[in-house]
């Protein structure tokens, strides 16, 4: 495999940035809630989660509750055996309820979608929230299914071959994203 050429989407204070206005952004539509509940995908969305939560608090004083979802087992390629379910290691785990709650989900990168659909098949098996939304830090088009984030980062246009890597500090030692074109 033959490196692909490599340029910088966010820098470290651009992801930083990007992070303070999704929290701003929630946090004004959050207005009046006790409590702003944060589900994020792993494996990149939970630690976005974390941070987002962080500065919702400092921003607004409302109390973030935040927990993981794992979308392995609710994704359709598992059904056309080209996906092999990774068990055991990452779960979802979250101690709220989400019956009646207004759940923010938070992803790394908006791709297809079916991601995305996948996280909202597992919540429905938790209960029936009052709401969904979704905030991610890249959009990078390329949609399968009609799903579209409510609280976004930065929106890109790439080609399926395309790679967006999100390296987060907690994961990484590093914040940064990147695109790798492919030739």
């Amino acid at each position: 495999m033959t490196d692909t050429p490599s340029s910088t989407i966010m820098s470290a204070q651009e992801l930083a940035a990007a992070l303070d206005s999704l929290a701003q952004a929630i946090s004004d539509a959050h207005t009046g809630a006790d409590t702003i509940y944060l589900l994020g995908i792993l494996s990149r969305g939970r630690p976005l989660a974390d941070r987002l939560a962080e500065r919702i608090t400092s921003l607004s004083g409302t109390e973030c509750k935040v927990g993981s979802l794992a979308t392995t087992l609710y994704r359709d390629d598992m059904r056309t055996g080209n996906v092999a379910p990774k068990i055991g290691g990452d779960n979802t785990h979250f101690d709220f309820d989400v019956n009646g709650n207004s759940i923010v989900i938070v992803d790394d990168v908006l791709n297809s979608g079916r991601t995305i659909r996948a996280a909202l098949d597992e919540i429905m098996d938790y209960g029936r929230p009052a709401r969904v939304q979704l905030a991610c830090l890249i959009d990078r088009g390329l949609r399968e299914v009609p799903i579209q984030a409510d609280y976004l980062g930065k929106s890109i246009q790439t080609k399926s071959a395309d790679h967006v890597r999100v390296k987060l500090n907690e994961l990484d030692g590093e914040d940064s994203v990147t695109l790798n074109v492919a030739e």
